[in-house]
């Protein structure tokens, strides 16, 4: 009896060391797009006075607002932050700056974080012109809803006495999608030609006792910004069709796998209809037509079909599937790309930024569940989530090796995640991990470099797969990881988390951004490309400063063949189209080697000795 006393009291306090243990999305710390685009964006010249209508729906831009429009680039300009959207993207408030890291004067108690500030513009008239300012705004979106004590604010600027002034602030309590808001401008101080508007948002971070957890906060979303004249109270009502939301992979399950694996397998995975949304915003009937068309990017060759016209009545959303009829087809061996658009004939009175889409469909060395987009951070935190394993379940068409996974892990306040963890490949066992395949030990989190901010790490003997496998990760701390996580994909059953001996379904709604890389061996060394392929490319000067140049007369006259430029750790710094001028002036001083590659095949390289 005593014994079994023992047995309980131990089995009881290893439940308790347990009880803690989590999975958790949070907010991101960071935005690896923002940072990218950060780095190469151009601050614009001051522009002439806006004149009115002054007008955006933020379709026309991506990350960064239009500079003829707005004078500063805080927001975060995006078509995946919410899912209620009037018209394709919107304008992101969030506790991030322009270079995609939290502001400097983040704190709990609160900070003055993202502005979004217009032009000059002219309003010199009369207030019996009725001047109006609308727009829609949305707390939270598909990301963090703002406390109590965060606040979304609109300012006015007085031209002469060179001061702002606080209008309006989103009332307390403002519900989860997009609320309309109309105020007057009939002060005489505001009626000048050098008016300006902003929104500011004030956030707070959460608890930072956990500083691995603390991220991205306190969101708002802004759409369908009007400024105009000769308005009223109740005119928030736009004469515009326009899509809702981007398009989306035509693939039945996968956002995009290798060329070679979609081959084996076209017929199951290739989508029968393309989803489409668009709205109508006018108060009348509108009539639609729906054109698509898919081009193979590499090949240039081109598909067009049209869905006829369709009437949509007025304030109405059209959230529909479309027949497709066409199969992705390429002369490529390797891989491919085709580049899908959609677009709406109407009215001639619409804008226009808002009815035409395009996505690219990616078929290379990699399979992909998320979009490339991460809206929060994923992982397995508390007491006891030491040894926790996070597993996602892909399955290989064929068999193929396994030569690395790619992860996007996020930025980490005070850098809280930078901690190292063993890197794993299983086989199934019935739904979840079974045997383990390949283990890399003490792996080290890592930021990646490139825009959608994935680090690769390389299998160094590759995994043979056939069928269902899984790669994820096993802890060596309780410190919360922070993967990149996908709202807007759901994983569908193939997330699992281990805690406690026991394998469970991710009761998360999203697609943690890991890509297992499959097929022929990486270049990892200039080496290993000299040794694959014997054909030089031509290119003068070198060394060379800014700019290389290539033969006219070896450009293709049709297809695209693409100069790929790599380190000699065999990291891809630059990928353009041949031409007869390259720059290479954002490169740093070394060695680096070209490649050429037509139709995802590698067909001539060289070296490159970049001097200043």
């Amino acid at each position: 009896m005593i014994q079994k006393s023992i047995l309980n009291i131990i089995f009881f306090l290893f439940s308790l060391y347990y009880a803690n243990s989590q999975e958790v999305v949070t907010g991101l710390q960071s935005n690896p797009l923002i940072k990218s685009a950060h780095i190469s964006v151009t601050k614009s010249v001051a522009v002439d006075v806006v004149e009115l209508p002054f007008f955006d729906d933020f379709s026309g831009q991506k990350i960064f607002p239009d500079s003829k429009k707005w004078a500063d680039d805080f927001v975060f300009i995006n078509d995946t932050y919410t899912d209620k959207q009037i018209t394709v993207g919107v304008a992101t408030f969030d506790a991030l700056s322009n270079t995609g890291r939290l502001y400097e004067t983040a704190s709990s108690t609160g900070f003055e974080a993202d502005h979004l500030t217009s032009q000059p513009v002219n309003i010199n008239f009369p207030s019996t012109d009725n001047i109006w300012l609308s727009f829609y705004y949305q707390p939270g979106g598909l990301a963090d809803m703002p406390e109590e004590r965060d606040s979304l604010v609109l300012q006015f600027f007085a031209p002469d006495e060179a001061k702002w002034y606080s209008i309006w602030k989103a009332p307390t309590g403002s519900r989860n999608y997009f609320n309309t808001a109309i105020i007057r401008i009939d002060q005489p101080r505001f009626l000048k030609k050098e008016f300006r508007f902003r929104f500011i948002n004030y956030a707070s971070l959460s608890d930072l006792s956990d500083p691995s957890m603390v991220g991205n906060c306190d969101q708002w979303n802004i759409d369908y910004v009007f400024l105009d004249k000769n308005r009223n109270a109740s005119d928030t009502i736009f004469s515009d069709v326009a899509f809702r939301y981007p398009l989306r992979s035509l693939l039945v399950t996968h956002e995009a796998m290798p060329w070679k694996q979609f081959r084996q397998i076209y017929l199951q995975e290739m989508g029968e209809v393309i989803p489409i949304h668009y709205r109508n915003n006018d108060t009348i009937v509108r009539n639609v037509t729906r054109n698509f068309e898919i081009r193979d990017v590499y090949n240039n060759k081109a598909d067009f079909f049209s869905a006829g016209a369709k009437n949509i009545d007025p304030l109405t959303n059209f959230d529909g599937d479309i027949d497709l009829t066409i199969t992705f087809s390429s002369d490529s061996e390797d891989s491919a790309l085709f580049k899908v658009t959609s677009w709406l004939i109407t009215d001639n009175f619409d804008p226009k930024e808002n009815d035409t889409l395009k996505y690219f469909q990616v078929f290379s060395n990699y399979f992909a569940f998320d979009d490339g987009s991460a809206e929060g951070g994923y992982g397995i935190n508390g007491q006891g989530s030491n040894n926790a394993m996070v597993a996602y379940r892909f399955k290989s068409f064929m068999q193929d090796t396994l030569r690395a996974v790619s992860i996007c892990f996020n930025d980490s306040y005070m850098n809280a995640n930078l901690r190292t963890f063993d890197l794993m490949v299983w086989d199934d066992n019935g739904g979840v991990p079974g045997n383990i395949l390949a283990s890399v030990k003490e792996v080290k989190v890592e930021q990646g470099e490139e825009i959608n901010g994935f680090h690769t790490y390389i299998l160094p003997d590759g995994v043979m797969v056939n069928n269902t496998f899984y790669v994820g990760w096993k802890q060596r701390s309780d410190s919360f990881l922070n993967a990149g996580f996908d709202i807007n994909t759901p994983h569908e059953g193939r997330l699992l988390y281990w805690i406690n001996g026991i394998w469970s379904v991710s009761g998360k709604t999203g697609s943690i951004m890991i890509r297992p890389v499959i097929g022929h061996p990486l270049i990892t060394a200039i080496n290993d490309v000299a040794n694959k392929i014997k054909s030089d490319v031509n290119f003068w000067p070198n060394p060379a400063n800014d700019f290389i140049n290539f033969d006219p007369d070896e450009i293709p006259a049709y297809g695209l063949t693409y100069i790929s430029i790599i380190d000699l750790q065999g990291k891809e710094l630059l990928k353009v189209p041949l031409s007869e001028k390259i720059d290479i002036s954002t490169l740093h001083e070394g060695i680096y080697f070209i490649i050429t590659s037509r139709n995802g095949r590698r067909t001539g390289y060289n070296r490159l000795v970049k001097t200043k």
